[in-house]
């Protein structure tokens, strides 16, 4: 006999043994285009993005979030640039974390209320998480992740000439901010995040890819001035807590093959061999679908039996099959 979801129970036994799902979604899943980004809009969207997550609750599996945010910081970086003098200014590890913990309360909240009208009872945390980076990467030395709003170039210019930073034109829009991205190489909060998730809470996690930290000659660690691919860090946190299902959420319903040209075709189920010789010849661009390809490629090197990437509205058909793109780990 089936037990209701909100009995006791079934809230004790049985949640180590559930799969594990690890859904990522970027940014924008809290800001919609043409929005201004107020508080009101991220909780509609929260809400909208967390029933549509219900469909993973209702099939019963260990749900874990992780999300991006590059507006929500943009909007810090223009706060500072536009209170100098006025408030003092804070590094970017320490705006990435007050984004992890705004965002992680809004997406918190929409998922605890859904969660309730099911009457399903289990909790959500939000965990600001640690990122362990390698300050000696060379993404410290050629910075090359754009951040903040889109600039002129006479703007973009005058503040690398103020303030010193590394600047460069993106995708024909503006010009932007170019920060260091290193690479992921360890989530320092990862058992917590693995025995929560296995406890059966919903866990939302590594926001904006996680505070950037390295650890100092004395073990201890320290924030470093950098961003963290959200993907790159899912694609880790994943791996860490066996997750046995990585879906990446994007604003396109499948990956495309020849995208955006006469040829376009949608992928439908793919091997791993077969998404790393598209990989090689070049189909994912760095700047759209290339970072969300290489998240899953190491996803399933390591070891991941599954991934997924579609978008929030296909997600219900896709966790059947029916819709995304499909990946699968060697066997």
């Amino acid at each position: 006999m089936s037990r209701p979801a909100d009995s006791p129970e079934r809230r004790a036994t049985g949640r180590g043994e559930r799969p594990i799902v690890l859904v990522a979604m970027g940014g924008h899943a809290f800001m919609q285009p043409g929005e201004a980004g107020t508080i009101e809009d991220h909780e509609r969207n929260a809400e909208r993005i967390a029933a549509l997550l219900m469909t993973l609750v209702e099939r019963d599996d260990n749900l874990l979030i992780t999300h991006g945010n590059g507006p929500q910081v943009g909007s810090l970086l223009l706060q500072q640039e536009r209170t100098q003098g006025d408030v003092p200014p804070l590094p970017l590890d320490v705006l990435v974390a007050m984004t992890e913990g705004s965002l992680g309360y809004v997406l918190q909240q929409s998922l605890l209320n859904q969660l309730r009208r099911r009457k399903v009872r289990r909790y959500v945390v939000t965990v600001v998480t640690q990122v362990v980076v390698d300050e000696d990467d060379p993404a410290f030395r050629e910075p090359s992740k754009p951040i903040g709003p889109f600039l002129s170039r006479e703007e973009a210019e005058r503040r690398r000439a103020e303030l010193g930073w590394r600047i460069k034109e993106d995708s024909g829009r503006g010009w932007r901010r170019l920060v260091p991205s290193p690479p992921p190489l360890k989530v320092i909060q990862r058992h917590m995040i693995r025995d929560a998730v296995r406890a059966g809470h919903v866990v939302v996690a590594c926001g904006g890819g996680g505070i950037p930290v390295k650890r100092l000659p004395d073990g201890q660690y320290a924030g470093v001035e950098a961003v963290i691919d959200k993907d790159l860090t899912s694609s880790v946190l994943a791996t860490d807590v066996g997750a046995d299902l990585l879906v990446i959420l994007t604003a396109v319903p499948q990956v495309y093959v020849d995208y955006g040209r006469p040829g376009q075709r949608p992928l439908g189920a793919v091997t791993l061999d077969e998404i790393e010789r598209l990989q090689a010849e070049g189909h994912f661009p760095p700047g759209s679908m290339g970072p969300k390809i290489e998240a899953v490629v190491r996803f399933l090197r390591a070891g991941g039996r599954r991934a997924l990437v579609t978008n929030p509205e296909s997600l219900p058909l896709a966790i059947e099959g029916r819709a995304g793109t499909h990946f699968i780990g060697r066997v």
